[in-house]
């Protein structure tokens, strides 16, 4: 049996190659698209692909996980221009029938000198996934969206592994980032709620909504756990379009 991990790399590589089979992994009467500036359903999704065709576009997976009815990936594209992005699926009897990503334009390296594609790949403790996804939840929650910053401590390495483009390592750097505020006084990040906690052995993919320098964004956070605390995180923050402007009805999450 085909796995969804292979479903959904085969669905995305087909934007790079072109393979009409492709579009047979997509249950085209059920299809949901939460991408706001994609058109609903299959035909939102094949207009998609004929106008990425034409630039000549690179797919390439960095990690690729399964969760139950979910498969989510961490790739890069290259559209005319890099992009990197978390894309989310959901399947019923092997067709994929729901979908949710987070686009971001590659940004340099952040101050640590790492990029937010590299680190590590393997997926392990495969018996701890119900314990790593509590864990971030929790942290998610108390920390990002309550402001419980004095409780980054119980969640997180003190050598934290940071692959946002603006946060260096370690936690007192990330607590810093979390803690900044805005000229206006408002916090310049603002997780205002966790809609989905994904998650595959020592990887946990948050799907956030928020305020990033005060633009309603979608943030989606991965982290990796070890030994009960989050050693490496990855974004993407991607500002979601004014109502007026989607090409659908299902809103960003």
């Amino acid at each position: 049996m085909t796995s969804k991990r292979q479903l959904l790399q085969k669905l995305l590589k087909g934007i790079e190659t072109g393979d009409p089979d492709a579009a047979t992994v997509v249950n085209e009467g059920k299809y949901i698209q939460h991408n706001p500036r994609t058109g609903e359903g299959s035909p939102g999704l094949a207009d998609l692909f004929a106008r990425l065709a034409k630039t000549n576009p690179r797919v390439t997976f960095v990690r690729v996980f399964e969760d139950g009815d979910f498969a989510f990936a961490h790739n890069e594209y290259d559209f005319s221009g890099e992009d990197v992005a978390f894309e989310v699926f959901r399947f019923e009897s092997g067709k994929a029938v729901e979908h949710w990503d987070n686009i971001q334009v590659k940004q340099p390296l952040n101050p640590s000198g790492r990029s937010m594609l590299d680190g590590d790949t393997a997926i392990t403790d495969e018996d701890k996934t119900e314990a790593n996804r509590s864990l971030v939840a929790r942290f998610a929650q108390q920390v990002l969206v309550d402001r419980q910053t004095g409780l980054i401590e119980e969640f997180v390495a003190a050598e934290l592994i940071q692959h946002d483009p603006e946060t260096a390592d370690g936690i007192a750097a990330f607590r810093a980032f979390l803690e900044a505020k805005l000229t206006t006084g408002a916090p310049r990040v603002a997780y205002r709620h966790v809609h989905r906690v994904l998650a595959e052995g020592n990887f946990v993919l948050c799907m956030n909504e928020g305020e990033r320098n005060g633009i309603h964004s979608g943030m989606y956070d991965l982290f990796r756990v070890a030994d009960d605390k989050i050693v490496e995180h990855w974004t993407t923050v991607t500002a979601i379009a004014p109502r007026g402007e989607w090409n659908n009805e299902n809103g960003k999450f």
